[in-house]
């Protein structure tokens, strides 16, 4: 009979580690690890052995053949698997041992992204012209986010899920600089930890060549000057009566009203998960407690659907150079914000004039543009006839007709009928959609019983 190692625990946090040929310093690297921290060596092409060393030393190894420190960076953040994720640099300059006090922040509510503040221990640590750089860009990011951040440092700590939320799409020497900026624009908070900073074993292959400072620059540049998005929510305010009527009988006024809302809660609240300069709810009636905090209310206009998603998106043009604006429809608890997010990170949106998304039934159920302007979201949208199984196909027709080069996003299930409601239940089953499809059901059948039993004892 064999024996075979225990399997070890899940860890409870796990580090990325990008790696270039370091096996230098990757022993003391790895030895430092604390109790309970995986250690993810994303191998970024090394020649020196550093992948088989590290895995000799108990590390879980990934392969990114992709040359870029975001490539290897955003390559261990898809492989790990614990709830909270920190990233640290492989070449001995930062001590992982400093990392639980960055988690704990975290862990404890505090904060959601925590970025380690480099502390110079030794002389040549940290070379002049590149602090004087750091500082530069940290004043510029205190003034872009608010936090008060003083080092846009590698080593930092986050829930993994809400790191996947902000659709990072740089992956080169940006990816750092643009965790921060979407983080901050996705409503995170984010603070600093302080930790000590050695001087590297070998040479940086980023700030230690003139290519890849240059590189560094043209990168981090192209990151500052991409805007965060416009996100707009069109919707009917829950009443009873009003919305979701082709879910009754089966469901009740109310009870449609009700889930009504918490598709349009589930909607808001994964949009505030989305990186975005501004979140606009155009809604049709008076807003209700259920508004989550971050959004502004302007009344859709008069006329019909077409006038009124076109002027909704020309609300949120600010001219040339503004933002892009997405259009979102209030049925989809169904949406995950790294869906949204991807699509409209700077990566993203090269190349990209529009963004829409098919509806099961014909419709669309998000429309977007990177330039957008009242006359041209007019000649989009204006006399498409709506509320038709060919609206989504009339709208792609416009906008191929316009040359403008479409990005096309998932095709998502609209919630109309009880059928529909019932496989975006299934969809999302923690949403609170799904929750109050649960409660409206079980009424449903509680009141069935009720009839049946009341029509039974009649009958005897």
């Amino acid at each position: 009979m064999t024996d075979f190692p225990p399997t070890p625990p899940p860890a409870a946090v796990d580090v990325v580690l990008p790696c270039l040929d370091e096996a230098a310093a990757l022993p003391w690297v790895l030895e430092r690890m604390p109790d309970g921290y995986r250690a993810v060596v994303v191998d970024n092409g090394s020649t020196d052995g550093s992948a088989e060393l590290a895995r000799s030393l108990g590390a879980l190894v990934v392969a990114e053949p992709r040359r870029g420190f975001g490539a290897a960076c955003h390559a261990g953040l898809l492989a790990a698997t614990a709830e909270y994720v920190c990233f640290c640099d492989c070449d001995a300059s930062l001590d992982p041992a400093d990392l639980p006090a960055l988690v704990s922040a975290v862990r404890a509510g505090t904060a959601d992204l925590v970025l380690g503040r480099r502390r110079p221990t030794g002389r040549g640590a940290w070379p002049v012209h590149a602090r004087l750089a750091n500082a530069e860009l940290a004043r510029r990011l205190r003034a872009r986010t608010g936090a008060d951040l003083h080092d846009l440092g590698p080593m930092r700590a986050a829930r993994r899920d809400r790191l996947l939320d902000l659709g990072l799409g740089d992956r080169r020497s940006g990816y750092p600089l643009e965790m921060v900026l979407s983080g901050a624009a996705a409503g995170m908070r984010i603070a600093e930890q302080d930790v000590g900073y050695r001087p590297r074993a070998g040479r940086s292959k980023v700030t230690g060549t003139l290519r890849g400072t240059r590189q560094a620059i043209h990168d981090m540049r192209a990151i500052l000057a991409a805007r965060p998005a416009t996100l707009l929510v069109i919707a009917k305010s829950p009443q009873p009566g009003r919305v979701k009527t082709r879910l009754t009988p089966v469901c009740t006024p109310e009870q449609a009203a009700r889930l009504a809302e918490a598709a349009l809660v589930d909607t808001l609240t994964t949009l505030s998960r989305v990186p975005a300069g501004r979140r606009i709810l155009v809604l049709d009636g008076p807003p209700g407690r259920w508004l989550p905090p971050g959004w502004e209310v302007v009344p859709q206009c008069g006329g019909g659907l077409d006038a009124r998603l076109a002027a909704a998106l020309a609300s949120a043009s600010e001219g040339p150079g503004g933002p892009p604006a997405l259009l979102v429809g209030m049925d989809t608890p169904h949406l995950q914000a790294r869906t949204l997010a991807e699509a409209l990170s700077r990566a993203g949106r090269i190349g990209t004039d529009a963004w829409f998304g098919h509806a099961a039934d014909g419709g669309f159920w998000v429309f977007g543009l990177a330039r957008p302007n009242p006359e041209l979201a007019r000649r989009l949208l204006l006399g498409v006839p709506m509320s038709s199984p060919s609206t989504g196909a009339a709208l792609r027709d416009r906008l191929a007709a316009a040359g403008l080069r479409v990005a096309t996003l998932p095709t998502l299930n609209d919630v109309d009928t009880v059928t529909d409601a019932a496989e975006v239940a299934a969809l999302a089953p923690g949403s609170r959609f799904a929750s109050t499809w649960r409660t409206v059901t079980g009424a449903a059948a509680a009141r069935e019983a009720q009839a049946r039993a009341t029509a039974q004892g009649a009958a005897g």
